[in-house]
Parts: structure tokens; sequence; C-alpha cells
């Protein structure tokens, strides 16, 4: 996983909590890292469920909550990061079924070794995406914040509903439709 990932999400962690929450749930994670990122380096996505879980031991927050709010403040960063991902867009329905077969693509360009998730679209029906995620580190919800970032971003007025599928990781289905 991308050293930015990281960066970020200790990022809200100081923004959300405090800086000392941030220290304290490094130190109890006990990290091969010892949580020292830079937004260029690649490390461990197992690392990220460790300080995930640290958070909610220490907050008392669930750990799908504390994934879904990062997805959202994470998705708001790319956007500040990588304006031209989202030049000429004008709703979350625009922008999401290219996440895979562009954005992606364009991720792949800076950084050659980063494990990224897949996004599989289908538009059943006028006004609804299908998106299908898999992904090794299997963190559906942080893909889920992500996509609710997006829609939060386009303030677009959709639902999402998300199901499990099969597979080893389990894939992920978001059904994206009118509200």
């Amino acid at each position: 996983m991308k050293g930015l990932v990281f960066t970020e999400f200790i990022e809200l962690v100081d923004e959300s909590f405090t800086m000392e929450t941030s220290e304290r749930m490094i130190e109890m994670s006990h990290l091969p890292s010892g949580g020292a990122y830079t937004s260029v380096g690649t490390y461990n996505a197992q690392e990220m469920i460790t300080l995930v879980s640290g958070l909610s031991t220490l907050t008392g927050i669930p750990v799908p909550d504390l994934l879904k709010t990062f997805g959202r403040h994470l998705f708001k960063r790319f956007v500040s990061a990588f304006p031209i991902f989202f030049e000429g867009i004008g709703s979350a329905m625009e922008f999401l079924p290219r996440v895979d077969d562009y954005v992606h693509l364009e991720v792949r360009k800076l950084y050659p070794d980063a494990e990224l998730p897949s996004f599989s679209c289908e538009r059943p029906e006028p006004g609804t995406l299908v998106m299908t995620y898999g992904s090794k580190t299997n963190l559906p919800d942080l893909a889920e914040g992500l996509i609710l970032g997006c829609i939060d971003h386009f303030g677009d007025p959709v639902s999402v509903k998300r199901e499990t599928g099969g597979g080893n990781p389990p894939e992920t289905v978001f059904t994206i439709f009118p509200k």
C-alpha cells in the first residue's frame, strides 16, 4: 500500500482526534515500519489494518466506521492532489466508472509498484451503476468511504447499496442508484 494512504490516515487522526492519539495508536501497534511513513514509500497493507484497529480500541469507534470516514477524507485529498482526474467531470456517476480504466492507469504510471484494487462497472439500467470491488487488501469499508466521498464531492442525489459476493477475498458489490 502506498505511503500516501498512511500519511493521510495519520493526518486524519491528528485532525479528528489529537496528535497524542496518533502517537498512542502507533506505539501500541508495534509496526514493522515503526509508523514512520513517506508518501512515496510502499508498506504492508496489514499495517493499515493494525493502525485502524488500534484507533478503534482507543476511541471506541468501530473499524468499519473509521475506514468509511477515512475513505471520505482520502477522496477529498485525491481531489486536491490530483485535480486533473476530475477535469470535465460533472457527477459521481460519470467519474466512478473511470476509476479502473483511467485513474488507476495513471496512478500506475506514477507508482508502478502500487497494489490497487479493481473496480468493474456495469449500468444495468439508466441512472444505476453497479461497481464490483476486488482487492488483495480486502478493505471494502475504505472503498465504500471513497465512493461516498465521491458522491459528496459531486453532490449527486444517489444512494449506495452494498452486498458481499463470493471469492477469496470476497468481492463487494456497490449499487449506486437514484434516491
